[in-house]
């Protein structure tokens, strides 16, 4: 019952925030000029745009069939990307993403999968996840000055703030992963602290509950030690997951028939709103995202092609991925945790 609240009050507000961004996206715009900008668009170049959202979809499959494969745990390639699907379209409609990774974690449980394996292994994708957008955030900062200043000054802060948080995210899962007795004390004191301000009430469970998920923290340690040359392919692949979608972005470019400008400014200012709104509690970024476009895409598509381009860019990056991960999952509600065994 209280999951059943939990989605009706995720989906509420996901309709609530989708109505404001709409809202904000056309108020004062000519609806009927943009139509016919977006409808004069090349077919064939949203179509790659389509296969980049699939890609970006099914590398993260492949990631996880790698490390259960490495976990000696044997699984299909098409039961993989039903739980990448399945983890992409509750992120897709979650403050934070937060609903991804539990619903994952079930339907893997439907398949016999351990709950310890289960969530190493979206452990480990979480971080080279959130590690490949740091990277690149610091990459800007220490050598793409001249980007950053032809193109983020309007939106330095913003910048600033999502790189900050990033490095922040990926350092304390570091500290929890490399260093478990440090991450398992800092939790423990961080618990009896919020019990002595009456925040949370006192319980013997809870604090069980709490060594048992940081036991965890450390079986993920020695899987990273052990397995040094599985977590840099596992980089690599993600690195490669995230460009994909960027790519989304220049491929509706090409689809207005624009030119001039490089495929690698286009990647990496999409990379940049990634960067900014990943850690901000809004379900897929909504509004932020279409805002941060709309300032620095300015440079890149003309002011006719502008709106269209965010239209586009976002109906791909967001949308058609929210679309394609819903089909999906409900194709994964009625065939994971079934003995009957489908052809891969």
């Amino acid at each position: 019952m209280k999951n059943v609240k939990k989605n009706i009050f995720n989906l509420i507000f996901l309709f609530l925030v989708f109505g404001l961004t709409i809202y904000g996206v056309f108020k004062g715009e000519d609806i009927t000029q943009v139509i016919r900008v977006i409808q004069n668009a090349r077919f064939e170049f949203i179509l790659f745009g389509i296969v980049c959202v699939v890609v970006f979809i099914f590398g993260e499959s492949i990631i996880i069939y790698y490390l259960m494969h490495s976990l000696s745990i044997q699984l299909k390639k098409w039961k993989c990307f039903l739980f990448s699907s399945v983890g992409f379209f509750f992120s897709c409609i979650t403050p934070s993403a937060s609903g991804g990774q539990p619903m994952q974690i079930y339907y893997m449980k439907k398949e016999k999968i351990p709950i310890p394996v289960s969530t190493l292994v979206l452990m480990i994708v979480t971080i080279t996840y959130k590690m490949v957008l740091v990277l690149i955030g610091i990459f800007l900062l220490l050598l793409g000055r001249g980007f950053v200043n032809k193109y983020l000054t309007g939106i330095l802060p913003v910048f600033y703030l999502g790189v900050g948080l990033n490095v922040m995210c990926v350092t304390l899962m570091l500290i929890l992963v490399f260093h478990p007795i440090l991450a398992k004390t800092i939790m423990k004191k961080g618990l009896c602290l919020l019990e002595k301000l009456h925040i949370l009430k006192h319980k013997k469970e809870r604090m069980t509950q709490l060594e048992k998920s940081m036991d965890l923290y450390n079986d993920t340690a020695q899987y990273l030690k052990s397995h040094t040359g599985v977590m840099v392919n596992v980089l690599v692949i993600t690195f490669l997951q995230r460009i994909a979608l960027f790519l989304t972005t220049y491929f509706v470019y090409c689809a207005f028939g624009l030119s001039g400008k490089r495929i690698i400014d286009i990647v990496l200012l999409q990379a940049v709103i990634s960067i900014a709104v990943d850690m901000l509690p809004l379900p897929g970024g909504m509004g932020i995202s279409e805002k941060l476009f709309l300032i620095i895409f300015v440079p890149i598509f003309s002011p006719a092609f502008l709106l269209p381009g965010m239209i586009l860019s976002r109906g791909l990056g967001y949308y058609a991925q929210l679309f394609i991960s819903a089909i999906m999952t409900v194709v994964a509600q009625f065939t994971l945790g079934k003995r009957k065994e489908m052809i891969e």
